[in-house]
Protein backbone atom coordinates (compact mmCIF):
# COMPACT_ATOMS: atom_id res chain seq x y z
CA UNK A 1 0.00 0.00 0.00
CA UNK A 2 1.47 3.65 -0.98
CA UNK A 3 1.57 5.88 2.45
CA UNK A 4 2.95 8.94 0.38
CA UNK A 5 2.26 9.84 -3.23
CA UNK A 6 3.77 12.97 -4.24
CA UNK A 7 3.69 14.10 -7.63
CA UNK A 8 5.58 17.08 -9.21
CA UNK A 9 6.48 18.93 -6.26
CA UNK A 10 8.06 22.09 -6.52
CA UNK A 11 9.52 25.30 -4.44
CA UNK A 12 10.15 28.51 -5.19
CA UNK A 13 11.80 31.45 -2.82
CA UNK A 14 11.58 34.83 -3.14
CA UNK A 15 14.47 37.04 -3.16
CA UNK A 16 14.25 40.48 -3.85
CA UNK A 17 11.93 39.73 -6.99
CA UNK A 18 12.84 36.79 -8.03
CA UNK A 19 11.27 33.23 -7.68
CA UNK A 20 14.45 30.87 -7.43
CA UNK A 21 13.83 27.06 -8.34
CA UNK A 22 15.01 25.25 -5.13
CA UNK A 23 13.31 22.25 -6.41
CA UNK A 24 11.58 21.56 -9.29
CA UNK A 25 9.32 18.89 -9.94
CA UNK A 26 10.15 16.36 -7.69
CA UNK A 27 7.89 12.89 -7.17
CA UNK A 28 8.43 10.19 -5.17
CA UNK A 29 6.23 7.17 -3.57
CA UNK A 30 6.77 5.92 0.26
CA UNK A 31 5.01 2.64 0.79
CA UNK A 32 3.45 1.27 3.87
CA UNK A 33 6.37 -0.25 6.15
CA UNK A 34 8.97 0.81 3.54
CA UNK A 35 11.95 2.78 3.20
CA UNK A 36 12.77 5.46 0.70
CA UNK A 37 15.84 7.39 1.12
CA UNK A 38 16.64 10.71 -0.62
CA UNK A 39 20.45 10.83 -1.24
CA UNK A 40 22.56 14.17 -2.45
CA UNK A 41 24.65 16.53 -1.58
CA UNK A 42 23.81 19.77 1.08
CA UNK A 43 21.90 21.70 -1.05
CA UNK A 44 20.21 19.48 -3.43
CA UNK A 45 17.05 20.34 -1.77
CA UNK A 46 16.09 17.34 0.28
CA UNK A 47 15.32 18.59 3.84
CA UNK A 48 13.58 21.39 1.52
CA UNK A 49 11.31 18.58 -0.05
CA UNK A 50 10.61 17.10 2.94
CA UNK A 51 9.68 20.18 5.17
CA UNK A 52 7.18 21.33 2.35
CA UNK A 53 5.41 17.79 2.59
CA UNK A 54 3.83 19.19 6.18
CA UNK A 55 3.93 22.58 5.13
CA UNK A 56 6.75 23.52 8.12
CA UNK A 57 9.12 26.00 5.09
CA UNK A 58 8.50 30.08 5.94
CA UNK A 59 5.92 30.98 3.45
CA UNK A 60 6.77 33.38 2.16
CA UNK A 61 9.90 33.28 1.16
CA UNK A 62 9.17 29.50 0.03
CA UNK A 63 6.58 29.01 -2.52
CA UNK A 64 5.67 25.46 -2.77
CA UNK A 65 3.07 23.37 -5.37
CA UNK A 66 2.48 20.25 -6.42
CA UNK A 67 -0.08 18.06 -8.20
CA UNK A 68 -0.81 16.29 -5.40
CA UNK A 69 0.67 15.50 -1.88
CA UNK A 70 -1.36 12.38 -0.82
CA UNK A 71 -1.02 10.67 2.50
CA UNK A 72 -2.78 7.90 3.50
CA UNK A 73 -4.37 9.05 7.56
CA UNK A 74 -5.91 6.95 9.61
CA UNK A 75 -9.11 8.39 8.80
CA UNK A 76 -8.62 8.44 4.86
CA UNK A 77 -6.08 10.13 2.18
CA UNK A 78 -5.27 14.12 2.15
CA UNK A 79 -3.28 16.26 0.29
CA UNK A 80 -1.01 17.67 2.75
CA UNK A 81 -0.53 20.99 0.56
CA UNK A 82 -4.26 21.13 0.63
CA UNK A 83 -5.85 20.08 3.75
CA UNK A 84 -7.13 22.87 6.40
CA UNK A 85 -4.34 23.57 8.51
CA UNK A 86 -6.20 22.37 11.99
CA UNK A 87 -6.46 19.35 10.60
CA UNK A 88 -2.65 19.41 9.09
CA UNK A 89 -1.37 20.45 12.59
CA UNK A 90 -2.90 17.08 14.52
CA UNK A 91 -1.08 15.19 11.38
CA UNK A 92 1.98 16.78 12.56
CA UNK A 93 3.87 15.18 15.07
CA UNK A 94 1.07 12.70 15.11
CA UNK A 95 0.24 10.85 12.53
CA UNK A 96 3.20 12.20 10.39
CA UNK A 97 6.93 11.94 12.61
CA UNK A 98 10.29 14.39 12.32
CA UNK A 99 13.45 13.19 13.40
CA UNK A 100 15.90 16.09 12.48
CA UNK A 101 19.89 16.10 12.69
CA UNK A 102 21.83 17.64 15.27
CA UNK A 103 19.93 16.47 18.44
CA UNK A 104 21.26 19.13 20.60
CA UNK A 105 20.01 21.34 18.91
CA UNK A 106 16.63 20.33 18.63
CA UNK A 107 16.14 19.27 22.34
CA UNK A 108 14.59 22.14 24.27
CA UNK A 109 17.92 22.47 27.00
CA UNK A 110 16.32 23.79 30.01
CA UNK A 111 13.33 20.99 29.95
CA UNK A 112 13.93 16.93 30.89
CA UNK A 113 13.79 14.90 28.25
CA UNK A 114 10.80 13.24 30.00
CA UNK A 115 8.59 15.84 30.03
CA UNK A 116 9.42 16.37 26.35
CA UNK A 117 8.26 13.31 25.51
CA UNK A 118 5.41 13.85 27.75
CA UNK A 119 4.10 16.93 25.44
CA UNK A 120 3.80 14.96 22.63
CA UNK A 121 2.09 12.37 24.36
CA UNK A 122 -0.19 15.27 25.85
CA UNK A 123 -1.22 17.24 22.25
CA UNK A 124 -0.61 13.69 19.87
CA UNK A 125 -2.11 10.91 22.63
CA UNK A 126 -4.45 12.43 24.85
CA UNK A 127 -5.90 8.81 25.46
CA UNK A 128 -2.83 7.75 27.49
CA UNK A 129 -3.47 8.49 31.28
CA UNK A 130 -0.17 7.22 33.11
CA UNK A 131 2.47 9.60 30.62
CA UNK A 132 5.27 8.78 32.82
CA UNK A 133 4.89 4.93 32.12
CA UNK A 134 4.57 5.48 28.84
CA UNK A 135 7.72 7.71 28.73
CA UNK A 136 9.26 5.23 29.99
CA UNK A 137 8.26 2.67 28.20
CA UNK A 138 9.28 4.30 25.00
CA UNK A 139 12.71 5.40 26.04
CA UNK A 140 13.23 2.14 26.86
CA UNK A 141 11.79 0.55 23.15
CA UNK A 142 14.40 2.82 21.69
CA UNK A 143 17.35 1.27 23.92
CA UNK A 144 17.87 3.80 26.69
CA UNK A 145 19.34 2.03 29.19
CA UNK A 146 17.76 2.98 32.96
CA UNK A 147 14.60 4.72 31.33
CA UNK A 148 13.70 5.10 34.96
CA UNK A 149 16.31 7.73 35.31
CA UNK A 150 17.34 9.04 32.43
CA UNK A 151 13.75 10.43 31.61
CA UNK A 152 14.76 13.40 34.61
CA UNK A 153 18.08 14.42 32.86
CA UNK A 154 18.26 17.15 30.47
CA UNK A 155 19.43 16.87 26.89
CA UNK A 156 23.44 17.91 28.27
CA UNK A 157 23.67 15.39 30.61
CA UNK A 158 22.96 12.51 27.34
CA UNK A 159 25.83 11.78 24.74
CA UNK A 160 24.54 12.18 21.33
CA UNK A 161 23.73 8.70 20.72
CA UNK A 162 20.99 9.23 23.45
CA UNK A 163 19.56 12.14 22.64
CA UNK A 164 19.27 10.80 19.19
CA UNK A 165 17.54 7.94 20.75
CA UNK A 166 14.97 10.66 22.91
CA UNK A 167 14.36 12.28 19.75
CA UNK A 168 13.09 9.06 17.92
CA UNK A 169 10.87 8.10 21.29
CA UNK A 170 9.75 11.54 20.76
CA UNK A 171 8.95 10.91 17.21
CA UNK A 172 7.28 7.66 18.30
CA UNK A 173 4.89 8.86 20.88
CA UNK A 174 2.30 9.84 18.38
CA UNK A 175 2.05 6.90 17.17
CA UNK A 176 3.27 8.12 13.25
CA UNK A 177 2.11 6.36 10.12
CA UNK A 178 5.11 8.28 8.21
CA UNK A 179 8.85 8.92 9.86
CA UNK A 180 10.84 11.14 8.10
CA UNK A 181 14.72 11.12 9.58
CA UNK A 182 16.72 13.99 8.05
CA UNK A 183 20.60 13.22 8.63
CA UNK A 184 19.78 11.24 11.72
CA UNK A 185 23.21 9.58 12.51
CA UNK A 186 25.04 13.81 11.28
CA UNK A 187 27.47 14.12 14.03
CA UNK A 188 27.39 10.64 15.81
CA UNK A 189 30.43 8.23 15.37
CA UNK A 190 30.61 5.12 13.19
CA UNK A 191 29.19 2.53 16.11
CA UNK A 192 26.30 4.82 17.26
CA UNK A 193 25.92 5.72 13.76
CA UNK A 194 25.45 2.18 12.63
CA UNK A 195 23.00 1.61 16.07
CA UNK A 196 20.31 4.31 15.21
CA UNK A 197 19.95 2.74 11.47
CA UNK A 198 19.68 -0.81 13.16
CA UNK A 199 16.92 1.01 15.28
CA UNK A 200 15.26 2.70 12.62
CA UNK A 201 14.96 -0.62 10.66
CA UNK A 202 13.69 -2.30 13.97
CA UNK A 203 10.85 0.06 14.17
CA UNK A 204 10.06 0.13 10.64
CA UNK A 205 9.67 -3.92 10.86
CA UNK A 206 7.98 -3.75 14.21
CA UNK A 207 5.31 -0.92 13.66
CA UNK A 208 4.83 -1.35 10.13
CA UNK A 209 6.20 2.66 9.36
CA UNK A 210 7.08 4.05 5.92
CA UNK A 211 10.40 5.99 6.48
CA UNK A 212 12.14 9.11 4.43
CA UNK A 213 15.65 8.82 5.04
CA UNK A 214 17.71 11.99 4.05
CA UNK A 215 21.27 11.78 3.91
CA UNK A 216 24.28 12.12 2.06
CA UNK A 217 26.03 8.96 1.77
CA UNK A 218 24.63 6.10 -0.79
CA UNK A 219 26.40 3.61 1.48
CA UNK A 220 24.25 4.06 4.21
CA UNK A 221 21.22 3.34 2.44
CA UNK A 222 22.78 0.36 1.12
CA UNK A 223 21.24 -2.24 3.06
CA UNK A 224 18.84 0.01 4.36
CA UNK A 225 16.26 1.74 2.37
CA UNK A 226 14.08 -0.60 -0.24
CA UNK A 227 14.22 2.65 -2.88
CA UNK A 228 16.58 5.41 -3.62
CA UNK A 229 16.04 8.90 -5.13
CA UNK A 230 19.13 10.50 -5.94
CA UNK A 231 18.53 14.39 -5.74
CA UNK A 232 20.67 17.11 -7.18
CA UNK A 233 20.08 20.61 -7.64
CA UNK A 234 16.71 20.01 -7.09
CA UNK A 235 15.81 17.42 -9.79
CA UNK A 236 15.47 14.33 -9.01
CA UNK A 237 18.15 12.56 -11.41
CA UNK A 238 17.85 8.83 -11.04
CA UNK A 239 15.19 6.64 -9.42
CA UNK A 240 14.76 2.85 -8.65
CA UNK A 241 15.00 -0.42 -5.82
CA UNK A 242 17.99 -0.06 -3.56
CA UNK A 243 19.77 -3.44 -5.73
CA UNK A 244 19.32 -1.67 -9.17
CA UNK A 245 20.30 1.82 -8.56
CA UNK A 246 23.70 0.66 -6.63
CA UNK A 247 24.62 -2.63 -9.42
CA UNK A 248 23.70 -0.37 -12.08
CA UNK A 249 23.85 3.07 -12.02
CA UNK A 250 22.75 5.07 -14.58
CA UNK A 251 23.86 8.76 -13.98
CA UNK A 252 27.18 10.51 -14.17
CA UNK A 253 26.48 11.97 -10.44
CA UNK A 254 25.24 8.56 -8.92
CA UNK A 255 28.18 7.12 -9.92
CA UNK A 256 30.12 10.07 -8.48
CA UNK A 257 28.63 9.36 -5.35
CA UNK A 258 29.02 5.34 -5.07
CA UNK A 259 32.59 6.13 -6.42
CA UNK A 260 33.14 8.38 -3.02
CA UNK A 261 32.08 5.60 -0.22
CA UNK A 262 35.25 4.29 1.68
CA UNK A 263 35.51 0.49 1.24
CA UNK A 264 36.77 -1.88 3.62
CA UNK A 265 40.13 -3.47 2.36
CA UNK A 266 40.65 -0.25 -0.25
CA UNK A 267 43.57 -0.12 -2.24
CA UNK A 268 44.95 2.26 -0.22
CA UNK A 269 44.44 5.18 -2.55
CA UNK A 270 42.64 8.49 -2.22
CA UNK A 271 39.24 8.32 -2.15
CA UNK A 272 37.03 9.32 -5.15
CA UNK A 273 35.67 13.46 -5.40
CA UNK A 274 33.18 15.24 -7.16
CA UNK A 275 35.04 18.53 -8.26
CA UNK A 276 32.95 21.91 -7.35
CA UNK A 277 29.92 22.03 -5.34
CA UNK A 278 26.45 21.95 -6.07
CA UNK A 279 25.02 25.31 -7.95
CA UNK A 280 23.31 27.67 -5.60
CA UNK A 281 19.46 28.19 -7.28
CA UNK A 282 20.17 31.64 -8.68
CA UNK A 283 22.79 29.91 -10.87
CA UNK A 284 21.36 27.02 -12.29
CA UNK A 285 22.74 26.70 -15.43
CA UNK A 286 19.85 25.99 -18.79
CA UNK A 287 20.88 22.65 -19.73
CA UNK A 288 22.13 19.57 -17.00
CA UNK A 289 22.48 21.27 -13.54
CA UNK A 290 25.27 18.75 -13.05
CA UNK A 291 27.19 19.77 -16.37
CA UNK A 292 30.01 21.89 -14.99
CA UNK A 293 31.57 19.11 -12.31
CA UNK A 294 30.58 16.16 -14.65
CA UNK A 295 33.58 13.95 -15.93
CA UNK A 296 32.20 12.31 -18.51
CA UNK A 297 30.82 15.32 -20.54
CA UNK A 298 34.35 15.85 -20.65
CA UNK A 299 35.01 13.23 -22.62
CA UNK A 300 32.09 13.85 -24.80
CA UNK A 301 31.97 14.88 -28.77
CA UNK A 302 31.69 18.68 -29.25
CA UNK A 303 27.95 18.16 -30.66
CA UNK A 304 27.00 16.43 -27.23
CA UNK A 305 28.86 18.50 -24.84
CA UNK A 306 26.99 21.69 -26.40
CA UNK A 307 23.79 19.56 -25.72
CA UNK A 308 24.13 19.12 -22.09
CA UNK A 309 25.35 22.99 -22.13
CA UNK A 310 21.90 23.93 -23.36
CA UNK A 311 19.23 21.62 -23.05
CA UNK A 312 17.63 20.16 -19.99
CA UNK A 313 17.69 16.58 -20.26
CA UNK A 314 14.45 14.52 -20.12
CA UNK A 315 13.14 11.89 -17.54
CA UNK A 316 14.16 8.21 -18.87
CA UNK A 317 12.32 5.32 -17.65
CA UNK A 318 14.24 2.15 -17.95
CA UNK A 319 11.50 -0.12 -17.00
CA UNK A 320 11.62 0.84 -12.82
CA UNK A 321 14.26 2.98 -13.21
CA UNK A 322 14.53 6.47 -13.77
CA UNK A 323 17.34 9.01 -15.24
CA UNK A 324 17.46 11.95 -15.83
CA UNK A 325 20.65 12.53 -18.36
CA UNK A 326 20.65 12.60 -22.09
CA UNK A 327 23.44 9.96 -22.29
CA UNK A 328 22.38 7.79 -19.51
CA UNK A 329 25.12 4.60 -18.72
CA UNK A 330 23.99 1.06 -19.83
CA UNK A 331 25.59 -0.20 -16.46
CA UNK A 332 28.87 -0.06 -14.24
CA UNK A 333 32.11 0.21 -15.70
Amino acid sequence: MTLLSVRDLSIDFLDGGRRLPVVDRVSFDVEEGGITALVGESGCGKSASCLALTRLLPSPPALPRAEAVEFAASSGAVDLLKVPLRRLRRLRGGEIAYIFQEPSSSLNPVMRVGDQIAEVLELHAPEVTDRRAEVIRLLAQVGIPAPEERCRAFPHELSGGMQQRVMIAMALAGSPRLLIADEPTTALDVTIQAQILELIARLRRERGLGVILITHNLGIVASLADRVEVMYAGWIVESAETRRLIDSPRHPYTRALLAAVPKLGGSGEPLETIPGMVPPPSEYPAGCRFFGRCRRAASLPAEACEKCRSERPPWRDFGGHGCRCHWPEEGRG
